[in-house]
């Protein structure tokens, strides 16, 4: 999918959807074809590797010029559902800067992106192409602060419910959120290489509030960074330690179930002495009240069983 956008003017920061490529205009590329990778390539003279380079998911962020176009290619956050959890991971975006326009190229929809469409980032324009992909960059650290608080949160609620649990579900759910937290870690280091090779570029030393604005970016990616370190440290710990609180808690139902089943043998027992086929002491067998002399004699000695286990500290 192509989608061709251009801001009208610098007093009416809107975006205007075109239907050609125009000088100042920004395309944006969604999980495109080879077909409009070739065409848009014809159309602008960008290298067609430059194009096809974030629809690899395993590409990292890195920066390459060729041909008087810069090929920035970062890696983004973004949730999706599985299995009825929300999941997080990465997956590059390309941003390529030409003499004429900005271009953009992912394989999925990105919010980063569409909150620039729907004119949620302030001081926005198409044309003014450095400003541009650093707003983006600096969106991008955003998300990853904002994924990485829900992430703490989640862990948090999953920590309240593990206090009572058995089950393995919410270790997975745990597991699941660490595993996010290592793609967070490994895309945002690698950012943090490619920010710092920005600082470098000639195109990022025109404008002092470039300059400063890239600075910032890189702030916020190394705090992004940090928090990401610190929750994974934490949750490790976490998992480590409700793990053994889920075995100790299957422990103490075993115990429980053990002390019900000794409770349970002393009437079996007694049921099979008094029901085998031999002479009976103190003249039961011709006693009508034997059957219930035998029951009462069973609770008592179930009582005193109870008694020696609950003092033992086997009831919890």
């Amino acid at each position: 999918m192509i989608q061709i956008y251009k801001s009208i003017n610098e007093n009416e920061p809107s975006l205007k959807v075109l239907d050609t490529i125009e000088n100042g205009s920004w395309i944006n590329i969604v999980a495109p074809s080879d077909e409009e990778l070739i065409l848009i390539s014809k159309k602008t003279g960008v290298p067609l590797a430059f194009l096809k380079a974030p629809l690899d998911d395993e590409e990292t962020s890195r920066i390459d010029i060729e041909d008087n176009c810069i090929l920035v290619v970062v890696d983004i956050p973004f949730t999706e559902m599985e299995d009825n959890s929300l999941t997080y991971d990465t997956y590059p975006l390309a941003i390529i800067h030409t003499e004429t326009q900005i271009i953009t190229v992912c394989l999925k929809n990105s919010k980063v992106l569409t909150d620039f469409i729907n004119g949620k980032v302030k001081s926005f324009y198409s044309f003014k192409k450095s400003r541009f992909i650093l707003q983006i960059l600096n969106k991008i650290s955003t998300y990853y602060l904002l994924y990485l608080r829900q992430i703490d949160k989640k862990s948090l609620m999953i920590e309240k419910r593990l206090h009572k649990s058995m089950k393995n579900r919410e270790l997975i759910q745990l597991h699941s959120l660490e595993k996010s937290l290592v793609y967070f870690s490994t895309s945002l280091k690698a950012n943090e290489v490619t920010l710092e090779k920005m600082l470098k570029l000639e195109l990022m030393q025109k404008f002092e509030e470039d300059k400063d604005l890239l600075e910032d970016v890189i702030i916020e990616n190394k705090q992004a960074i940090e928090m990401t370190d610190i929750y994974s440290n934490i949750l490790a710990s976490t998992m480590d330690f409700f793990a053994s609180v889920i075995s100790n808690n299957l422990n103490i139902v075993m115990k429980v179930l053990a002390s019900v089943t000794i409770l349970m043998s002393v009437f079996t027992i007694m049921s099979g002495i008094f029901g085998m086929n031999t002479p009976l002491p103190f003249n039961w067998g011709k006693d009508p009240n034997a059957f219930l002399i035998v029951i009462a004699i069973t609770f008592v000695l179930s009582g005193l069983t109870a008694v020696i286990l609950y003092k033992k500290d086997m009831f919890s």
